[in-house]
């Protein structure tokens, strides 16, 4: 398992440590409900350098992006960017990724562990094009700030003139006693968020200034537990979790943000362009409130029944400290997915019940 540039600072912080996506992750720092109460009540930080970081270099570096995902690479105008798929000639999903146009290269920004797969896929298919694909990982480090106080964090560390205003915007700025840092606008849990992508040699440093800032404003780190719980109740699929290889791209509710009908060929869009013409796809993610679970909570691919019948399967399941009970995300089929619908968990006639109920599970905040 691959060690962290800042494992002795997270050490030095109480952090619990384990495998995030075959490499070393903060799970919390001792308390998650903490750690979540102030990532919804002020900021927190989080440090996702798991996360993979390639850099496309090249003349043609956005004409072949855009042969390979879902979304309209081609038209990015430099220091703004997408939320894209990567999928199989069947349009089953590969990867997910964010897309940054920068004024000399694609940043993609894709989930823990998939980087050397999203790589090998991007690879194999430069035939002539003048394109590299290049590890950016050992050169920066990624840090998250999120929460509605987000803004004043960021700012703390002197990148007033670096914060985007826009979604998936990027801007950079030279920070003394840092370096280059990248600042992008990227809200992961339904509250206003950036991504810092910060030189390895400055990650101390800016993790130390952090720390300062959220102190400041009643924040704090917090680790993939808690961000994970926020995600869910937010309402938004992960790759590895609620998505995966065996998907549809148009099952996983991304299609909006992640999906372009407009731009030219792309590997699986001619099953994408099918499933948009000629009819719905056969089930879809929805938002669950789930009750009877106790302490022993149904996992992923743990099936949905309504009425005996096997129509679908969980995905992610949380307890959710702003809603006070159980809730989860999970695939169930179109006959029987609207909301209000009751479902039985893991077995036909089973004690603990799944409801459908609408998402966000608790309300985006981007104030």
């Amino acid at each position: 398992m691959e060690g962290m540039a800042l494992h002795a600072f997270h050490e030095a912080l109480g952090a619990r440590f384990g495998a995030v996506g075959g490499g070393e992750g903060v799970l919390s720092y001792g308390d998650w409900r903490r750690e979540h109460r102030a990532l919804r009540s002020a900021a927190a930080a989080i440090d996702l350098s798991a996360r993979g970081r390639l850099v496309l270099l090249g003349a043609d570096r956005q004409k072949f992006l855009n042969g390979q995902v879902t979304n309209n690479v081609k038209e990015l105008a430099t220091w703004s960017g997408c939320h894209a798929l990567l999928v199989n000639p069947k349009a089953r999903v590969l990867a997910d990724m964010q897309v940054y146009a920068l004024p000399n290269e694609l940043l993609l920004d894709v989930e823990p562990g998939l980087g050397p797969v999203v790589a090998a896929r991007l690879e194999q298919f430069v035939v002539g094009e003048d394109v590299q694909v290049v590890d950016a990982a050992p050169h920066y480090g990624l840090l998250g700030v999120q929460g509605l106080r987000a803004d004043r964090v960021v700012e703390a560390l002197g990148l007033v003139s670096a914060l985007p205003s826009g979604a998936l915007e990027v801007r950079t700025q030279e920070v003394a006693g840092v370096g280059e840092v990248y600042v992008a606008r990227h809200e992961r849990v339904g509250l206003r968020g950036y991504d810092l992508y910060v030189p390895t040699g400055s990650m101390v440093e800016v993790a130390e200034r952090l720390s300062g800032a959220l102190a400041e404003i009643g924040g704090g780190w917090c680790g993939w537990e808690a961000f994970e719980v926020a995600r869910v109740e937010a309402g938004i699929p992960r790759y590895g979790a609620d998505i995966d290889e065996t998907n549809l791209a148009p099952e996983a509710g991304v299609t909006e943000r992640a999906i372009s009908y407009t731009k030219g060929c792309y590997i699986g869009q001619e099953v994408i362009a099918r499933i948009r013409t000629y009819g719905q796809v056969t089930k879809a993610l929805r938002g669950l409130r789930l009750t009877g679970a106790g302490e022993e909570r149904p996992g992923r691919g743990t099936r949905l029944f309504h009425g005996g019948k096997d129509v679908g399967y969980l995905t992610s399941v949380v307890e959710s400290p702003e809603r006070g009970e159980v809730v989860g995300l999970g695939y169930v089929r179109k006959e029987c997915n609207g909301p209000g619908t009751r479902l039985r968990v893991g077995v036909p006639d089973g004690a603990v019940e799944a409801e459908i109920v609408p998402l966000p599970l608790v309300g985006v905040q981007w104030a």
